[in-house]
């Protein structure tokens, strides 16, 4: 059973989204800043919808914080949307006097048609209100939660762009983090940058959207997080069902990940070196493993790709079937981002920071962050081979 636990609920033209979180310690401080800072981070990046203009995004702080420190119990956090003003009728919680048009043209990409088809629908609407990246954002504030125990223990994350569409950053180039944060896109690179911001404008022009690559790296994770001795224990299964469950994304790997397939075992593994002056007894001179071995964090970084489809909503839809006559249409369009590879990253972090938070306490355990915080040291003394 998991430690640390999430559940989010909304829909993303209803009154607003909800998250309650339950495990974390007392004693962490926490306010609506922090999350609020994360949640802006996710709404950024060239190639984004109009909609990003209308939500300034905003968790309130419901339950489990008082005074600024956590106190052990579940904490509740709501995000109001602000474009429910002009969905009261359609997304009107009683049954309204006059039903308004139903959407039966499922948009290839979506959940749309498979939805309805689970649920017996006769009507996307529903589905298209639930499986919408809105739900994000409450995601987003989580994960904001999360990060802030991680950081408590050392824990750094970060994410940038790797591509967009056939623009690719130079490989090996080094990562200016505050670069990033100031990039539209997201990338470290400035001539990476424009050719991906011109590639996302050309693809609006001709009504049509870029997908990508993005990575999330976790520095300061200490070595003994998951398991190798249980399937769900895994920390790298953990990982890859985190990042699969963001809309959009079609693939992960950590380290080399697709790549070390290609390589031969003695390119592909890090040797294990005598070090003094360092954390551990040990060093490794590369991180192909990306931080992982045998579902163990092994002291190094955790990096992580994700391979991002191009949005489905597309400005020149796509055909479709109309589901309540069963003849050909175009898919139905509703506004949309033409890129969103730069919030992906953002929203990794955060499912990286909950799959973190999660493991550091089944490892370290703790009802308080004193607690946490002691037993942390205590196995890091022993793990590190300090008298």
């Amino acid at each position: 059973m998991s430690r640390l636990r999430f559940l989010t609920a909304g829909e993303s033209h209803g009154r607003g989204l909800t998250v309650i979180i339950d495990g974390l310690p007392a004693g962490l401080p926490l306010d609506e800043d922090r999350i609020a800072a994360e949640l802006k981070r996710r709404q950024g990046g060239h190639g984004r919808g109009a909609r990003m203009k209308l939500e300034q995004d905003r968790a309130e702080i419901l339950s489990g914080v008082r005074h600024g420190l956590t106190i052990g119990s579940p904490i509740s956090l709501l995000i109001w949307n602000r474009d429910w003003e002009n969905w009261k009728e359609v997304m009107s919680v009683s049954a309204p006097e006059k039903p308004g048009p139903r959407i039966t043209r499922p948009r290839p990409g979506h959940a749309d048609l498979a939805g309805a088809a689970k649920y017996g629908l006769d009507d996307i609407r529903p589905v298209m209100e639930r499986a919408s990246a809105r739900e994000t954002a409450a995601r987003v504030a989580a994960g904001a939660v999360a990060r802030r125990f991680t950081a408590e223990l050392g824990v750094e994350i970060h994410s940038h762009t790797l591509a967009i569409g056939a623009e690719r950053v130079e490989a090996g180039a080094a990562i200016d983090w505050q670069r990033v944060e100031a990039s539209p896109v997201r990338c470290a690179d400035a001539a990476a940058e424009k050719a991906m911001m011109a590639a996302i404008d050309a693809a609006r022009a001709s009504g049509d959207t870029l997908g990508g690559v993005t990575e999330v790296v976790a520095a300061g994770v200490p070595v003994g997080l998951g398991s190798h001795v249980q399937w769900d224990r895994r920390l790298d299964g953990a990982i890859a069902r985190a990042m699969m469950s963001i809309n959009s994304v079609k693939g992960v790997e950590i380290g080399d990940g697709f790549r070390a397939a290609g390589m031969m075992g003695s390119q592909a593994h890090d040797i294990i070196e005598p070090a003094t002056g360092s954390p551990y007894r040990w060093r490794r001179p590369s991180n192909h493993a990306g931080g992982i071995e045998g579902g163990i964090s092994n002291g190094q970084a955790i990096t992580v790709r994700l391979a991002v489809k191009p949005v489905p909503t597309l400005g020149r839809p796509l055909p479709s079937v109309d589901l309540s006559t069963g003849e050909a249409a175009e898919a139905h369009f509703e506004r949309s981002d033409v890129c969103v590879v730069p919030a992906v990253g953002v929203i990794a972090e955060a499912a990286l920071a909950l799959v973190l938070a999660d493991a550091m306490l089944d490892k370290f355990g703790g009802d308080s962050l004193e607690e946490t915080r002691r037993n942390c040291r205590s196995y890091l003394d022993s793990a590190q081979g300090r008298p």
